[in-house]
């Protein structure tokens, strides 16, 4: 567990990441992390875009229900 603290920048409010939270996420400056809250009202920090993971399922169904057209179309 690490303990952050809430700190005003500017008129926002923010955190700032420890060096070793960064490295395990695997994040940089400028990066995006996103913030997910799950259905028992936890928070999750992660680099990766659920909608993005979402919309990689759908392209995949889809190519894999037209397996055959594209096949022929990449000739």
């Amino acid at each position: 567990m690490v303990e952050l603290k809430v700190r005003k920048f500017g008129n926002s409010l923010g955190v700032v990441l420890p060096k070793e939270v960064i490295q395990r996420l695997r994040a940089g400056d400028g990066e995006p992390l996103f913030l997910i809250e799950g259905a028992n009202g936890e928070y999750r920090l992660t680099p990766y875009d659920p909608s993005f993971e979402r919309k990689m399922a759908k392209a995949e169904e889809i190519m894999s229900r037209y397996r055959n057209t594209l096949n022929v179309l990449a000739k």
